[in-house]
């Protein structure tokens, strides 16, 4: 095919599919066997310095908060992450040095709560680059592409934007009609984290609601890290079999974490802690604030259950299943 046109932005994420199936093929088993282990054990095993890592959910919602605090617990380095519909976690862990290399679809803003201090700030002194952007579209074919094990998805998608010059992408001549297409590389995350509502433990993963870009997701990545809320039986799975989002062949971890999305919502269970966020968002105006928050919230506590003890324990718990169960009114807080 003819190239039209090249993005300048850099290629993460990448390999020759015949490469990456061959990858699955020595690494992956399909054997039926407990993967249950801790925060720490998980993200020790499955996430290295240097690696190209992507959270599932969407915006503050359903995402493995648990994990994120793991990393910046074990003060993981160099990492890259795929910026897509990225907001309190990446913001996060680009506060904590831990991510410091970004492709860019929907980061550093935390939506109608405004934009986010501590990652705006890194990337503002050089301390962490944006290589590349893209769209939120774009971003699922990435993943699509990597699960299909093919080398590009051809869309018409960033051909009408500047995005597209940013991105990895390339611009060649249709065959077909002669006109321009786009070619969106495939990607294949070295590990992926997915918070889930339930799970047995082989990791046969079920989501209540929609599943936002993480079928393709766990399809895709090396290594897939599963936090839920609770785990159930086997059983239990194979009564409704066609519940099954993610299948346990793809999954590496399973890790039980209730409540192991907050201070983000899991659809059905419970709200945001817009208390909580509104705290990080005010106290990471500064570098020091975003230390304190560090020091009281990660470093301070030995577990996830002593984190959202300092979140306000079983009575915060409690409001935020209400809220998101009856919609009762919220509490007033200030993001100012």
């Amino acid at each position: 095919m003819e190239i039209l046109k090249k993005g300048k932005g850099k290629l993460v994420g990448w390999h020759n599919p015949d490469e990456a199936r061959r990858w699955v093929q020595e690494n992956k088993s399909r054997e039926l066997k407990d993967k249950t282990m801790s925060v720490k054990d998980a993200v020790s095993k499955f996430v290295s310095d240097g690696d190209f890592i992507a959270s599932g959910g969407f915006g503050h919602t359903r995402v493995s908060m648990a994990i994120i605090y793991e990393l910046i617990r074990q003060k993981r380095r160099n990492l890259t992450m795929a910026g897509k519909t990225a907001v309190h976690d990446i913001d996060i862990l680009v506060g904590a040095s831990c991510v410091n290399k970004v492709e860019a679809a929907y980061s550093f803003g935390h939506e109608l709560r405004g934009l986010s201090p501590a990652s705006r700030r890194k990337v503002e002194s050089g301390q962490c680059k944006v290589i590349a952007e893209i769209s939120n579209a774009a971003y699922q074919w990435r993943w699509l592409a990597g699960m299909m094990g093919i080398p590009f998805i051809p869309s018409r998608n960033l051909l009408g934007t500047d995005t597209g010059a940013y991105s990895s992408s390339i611009v060649v001549k249709d065959p077909f009609s002669g006109k321009p297409i786009n070619l969106i590389p495939a990607a294949y995350p070295d590990a992926a984290f997915i918070h889930v509502h339930r799970c047995d433990i082989y990791g046969n993963s079920q989501i209540d609601g929609i599943i936002i870009e993480d079928f393709e997701l766990s399809r895709c990545a090396r290594r897939l890290i599963i936090t839920t809320e609770e785990i159930v039986d086997d059983e239990f799975i194979r009564k409704e079999p066609w519940k099954t989002n993610i299948p346990f062949f793809v999954v590496d971890a399973v890790v039980k974490v209730p409540y192991g999305s907050h201070p983000a919502e899991m659809p059905g269970l419970y709200w945001f802690d817009e208390e909580h966020i509104a705290e990080w968002l005010k106290i990471s105006r500064t570098q020091e604030g975003v230390e304190e928050y560090f020091r009281k919230y990660i470093f301070g506590v030995s577990n996830f259950e002593q984190y959202l003890e300092l979140c306000g324990g079983k009575k915060k718990l409690e409001y935020l299943r209400k809220r998101a169960a009856y919609q009762e009114p919220m509490i007033s807080f200030s993001y100012k």
